[in-house]
C-alpha cells in the first residue's frame, strides 16, 4: 500500500495496474491509499458521475460527495442532487459562489458568463472548487476518455498536488447507460430530451445526432472545458 498520507506527491508510486482495472477497484485502491477522511467525489450529477456515486456508496459511503452549485445549473438538476441524498445517503457538501444568484448578479453584474466567460467560470467553479478541495488530498471525478478529444490520453490516475481519480476513464458512454439502467441509478431527466452532457443552463443546449457527447456544451464557442480540471 502507499503511504500517500505521508509523502509528497511526487514521491508516490502507483503500485497498481490501473489499465485493467475495473472501477470498483480504482474507487477502493482510492480509498485505501488516499484514506475516506482526505478524499473527495466531485459530481454535477452527469451520467458517469452517477456511476460513481452509485459505487461509492456500495464501498465507502463515508467519503464526501462536493457538488459546485454555480446557481446556474438546470432546476432538473438540483432536483437529482435532492434524490441522490435521499437515495445513496451520502453526505452531500454545496459549495457556492455566493448565497443567491441575485446576489451573485449584485456584486458580477447580469450575464456575466456573456461578458466574460473565464471569469464566469472562475467565480463559479474555480474558485468555490479550490475552497471544497481544502485539507483534501484526493478528488474522484466522473471523466471519460471517449467525452471529448481534451481527455483521450486521460489517465484513470493522475498525479498533482492532489491525486486525481477518474474511475471510468476506459468507459464509453454506452458503458455508462448500461450500469445505469442494469442499477436503476437515477439520471437527469434532461437526458430524456436530448442533452447528453448538462452543464449551466445559459451555456448548456441538447446534441444533435452523431454529434459528441459534449457538443452542447458552450456550444459556438471554441472550449472543451470550464477550468475546473486545471486544478491539481
Amino acid at each position: 500500500m502507499i503511504a500517500i498520507k505521508k509523502q509528497a506527491p511526487a514521491a508516490r508510486e502507483l503500485d497498481f495496474d490501473f489499465d485493467d482495472a475495473d472501477p470498483s477497484s480504482i474507487i477502493e485502491w482510492a480509498v485505501n491509499n488516499v484514506g475516506p477522511q482526505h478524499l473527495v467525489v466531485a459530481t454535477a450529477f452527469g451520467p458517469s458521475g452517477m456511476v460513481n456515486l452509485h459505487l461509492v456508496a456500495e464501498i465507502a459511503p463515508e467519503v464526501p460527495v462536493v457538488f459546485i452549485d454555480t446557481l446556474h445549473h438546470f432546476p432538473e438538476t438540483l432536483e437529482l442532487a435532492d434524490k441522490v441524498s435521499e437515495r445513496y445517503g451520502l453526505d452531500v457538501r454545496i459549495y457556492r459562489p455566493a448565497e443567491t444568484r441575485d446576489e451573485f448578479e449584485r456584486l458580477h453584474g447580469e450575464r456575466l458568463w456573456e461578458r466574460d466567460l473565464d471569469e464566469f467560470h472562475r467565480l463559479t467553479k474555480v474558485e468555490p472548487m479550490e475552497r471544497a478541495l481544502q485539507g483534501v488530498f484526493g478528488w474522484i471525478t466522473g471523466r471519460r476518455r471517449d467525452q471529448a478529444s481534451s481527455r483521450a490520453d486521460m489517465p484513470a490516475v493522475e498525479i498533482g498536488d492532489r491525486i486525481k481519480v477518474n474511475p471510468l476513464a476506459a468507459w464509453t458512454r454506452k458503458d455508462v447507460w448500461r450500469f445505469i439502467h442494469d442499477h436503476s441509478v437515477p439520471y437527469n431527466a434532461l437526458h430524456d430530451r436530448g442533452y447528453t452532457s448538462i452543464g449551466d443552463e445559459p451555456l448548456t443546449t441538447p446534441t444533435l445526432p452523431g454529434e459528441d457527447e459534449r457538443a452542447g456544451r458552450w456550444r459556438g464557442k471554441d472550449r472543451l472545458e470550464c477550468g475546473l480540471h486545471t486544478l491539481t
